[in-house]
């Protein structure tokens, strides 16, 4: 194909080189992954203005091929947005859905990042994420929580309160530590579907502050308790991301988890964002750095140097 002339951004030879190297991953890993997301913007334009198609169709070629390293490097080269609409897409169309991926977007993103995910959504499926969540079938606590989530980015509202987050921990009290029985499930997704995620967090904060312990520690233990077990993964995800992340990276390091997606996932997500707190929680909980960890369980290759990259990682580097 003969290339179109563009001005100089100063990534045209790497990308002769990735659109000249099908089958050499280990050549892809090198120019991509130390690359910061500006870097990645800049490359992903430049292979377009150059040869006309976008460096994710490329790569997607390239993993049909069965190159696991070349479909994570796709999701690398895409925007925030955009992977995290892949994200739930492919979530929502596993047999028995996996809801992690999607407490993580409805719980880590702003309000403005979730509509404009929305956006993307329905865009490129022609499907509103919402409904698809709501349509779910069978039903799961997850999904009422999700739901509740989903309309309290619609109405919250940007102050948080410190009056309104001791009343609502009161309300939390009384329908859980209160109640003799399970928690009142009504209760907590009313307040859920009203709150910011900030609000929650201090809602939460306060709860600790008035009670002495977390809010979470007051959930009874049995067979018969998912909406607590949900809750408790969805306010951990929400209250201290590092230490949900950390415990994700080491649970699929170990094979001990069924979210077979979830270490590209979680680096790819967390590699600019907050990977050295990461690192630093891992070390704590497991007894060893997340690099040796990848190093000791993840076969040699391409993709275990795309993950170890990603490790290497620090946050100086997103916007170098």
């Amino acid at each position: 194909m003969a290339t179109k002339i563009l001005n100089s951004s100063g990534f045209e030879i790497e990308c002769k080189e990735i659109h000249d190297s099908p089958g050499k991953t280990n050549q892809l890993v090198k120019s991509l992954a130390s690359k910061s997301k500006l870097e990645r913007q800049q490359i992903r334009e430049t292979y377009k203005a150059i040869y006309g198609e976008d460096i994710t169709n490329f790569l997607q070629n390239e993993a049909k091929f069965g190159s696991k390293v070349c479909s994570v490097l796709s999701q690398w080269m895409v925007d925030a947005n955009e992977l995290d609409a892949d994200v739930a897409k492919e979530a929502l169309e596993q047999g028995d859905t996996n809801y992690k991926p999607l407490v993580e977007i409805f719980v880590g993103r702003k309000s403005s990042h979730i509509m404009q995910i929305k956006q993307v959504y329905h865009a490129k499926f022609r499907r509103q994420l919402d409904q698809d969540i709501i349509n779910l079938e069978p039903p799961h606590p997850f999904q009422k929580i999700l739901v509740a989530l989903a309309a309290s980015h619609k109405a919250h509202q940007v102050d948080v309160s410190k009056h309104i987050a001791k009343c609502d921990a009161k309300r939390l009290n009384e329908a859980g530590e209160g109640n003799s029985g399970a928690i009142e499930e009504a209760v907590v997704l009313e307040i859920l579907s009203k709150r910011s995620i900030p609000q929650m967090k201090l809602t939460f904060s306060s709860y600790k502050h008035i009670y002495g312990h977390e809010y979470t520690k007051s959930f009874k233990k049995g067979n018969s308790r998912q909406f607590e077990d949900a809750l408790k993964t969805v306010i951990k995800c929400m209250c201290s991301p590092p230490n949900y992340y950390a415990k994700a990276l080491y649970v699929s390091i170990k094979g001990k988890t069924t979210d077979k997606g979830a270490l590209a996932r979680v680096m790819i997500r967390r590699a600019e964002v907050d990977m050295d707190e990461i690192q630093v929680i891992f070390k704590q909980k497991y007894g060893m750095n997340l690099r040796d960890a990848i190093c000791e369980s993840v076969p040699s290759g391409d993709y275990k140097d795309f993950l170890i990259a990603l490790a290497s990682k620090t946050i100086a580097d997103a916007v170098a």
